[in-house]
């Protein structure tokens, strides 16, 4: 390689390193917004979406704790019902069910006191007091597909008023540069991700709730109506 080239060659490896250097500094000197700055481009509608994630997130915690068999139908009060009903002290079975309360008692007593209509009068009882209960418990987790639904909608509504702060400052500014349209294209960018995030996090709590609901509930119909044979046989036997 003669002198001129590698002249052009050593000159060529130095503009290289300065690019690098002077793109560095650069990097350097351009410093990351915070999630809490992130979140305060968000304005107002941001907030909303917090005491939506907050409702969620509580709503969840609850149905977590309260929606469980042991809650519904506990075993030993179903072996308590069994014996008194074996037993035929149904006035008792029914106090009982009155004081415990919860699915599987309302299903039993509704039941046992349409005993004197015959047993197939007692299943109809349990079926419609079956179906009020269930109603009960779809329409107390159908408040997480209200705010896996609101989030987006949120989302999308400081999408538009991040747009409309950015259309604010071009009118405002002869010349505005992409620094001055910043906050409004954060407002919208973080919002939508916000709602987002709501939406897929509690439609999908919500969707595990309702067939875990689905599926409990056609377990305890089943187990009501198997506490009440002995009545059924009872009737056969008159």
């Amino acid at each position: 390689m003669n002198a001129p080239r590698k002249k052009f060659a050593l000159m060529a490896v130095m503009a290289v390193v300065l690019m690098a250097g002077v793109a560095l500094a650069q990097e350097e000197q351009i410093q990351k917004k915070s999630l809490l700055q992130l979140f305060e481009a968000t304005g107002a509608v941001g907030y909303l979406m917090v005491l939506c994630s907050m409702t969620g997130t509580a709503l969840v915690i609850e149905h977590a704790v309260n929606l469980r068999r042991e809650k519904l139908a506990p075993a030993p009060l179903i072996q308590d019902l069994q014996a008194l009903i074996d037993e035929e002290q149904y006035d008792e079975a029914i106090e009982l069910c009155d004081q415990e309360g919860g699915y599987i008692s309302n299903l039993v007593s509704s039941a046992l006191r349409m005993r004197h209509a015959g047993y197939e009068e007692m299943i109809q009882g349990l079926e419609a007091a079956a179906n009020e209960e269930s109603f009960k418990l779809q329409s107390k987790i159908s408040y997480l597909s209200l705010i896996g639904n609101v989030g987006p909608l949120l989302g999308l509504l400081g999408t538009v008023t991040g747009m409309i702060s950015s259309f604010q400052v071009i009118e405002h500014l002869k010349a505005p540069t992409p620094g001055d349209l910043a906050r409004g294209v954060y407002e919208s960018l973080v919002n939508t991700t916000m709602g987002l995030f709501i939406g897929i996090v509690f439609l999908t709590a919500f969707f595990v709730f309702k067939n875990k609901v689905t599926k409990m509930t056609l377990s305890m119909n089943l187990q009501a109506v198997d506490l009440l044979k002995h009545l059924a046989a009872v009737e056969k036997g008159t």
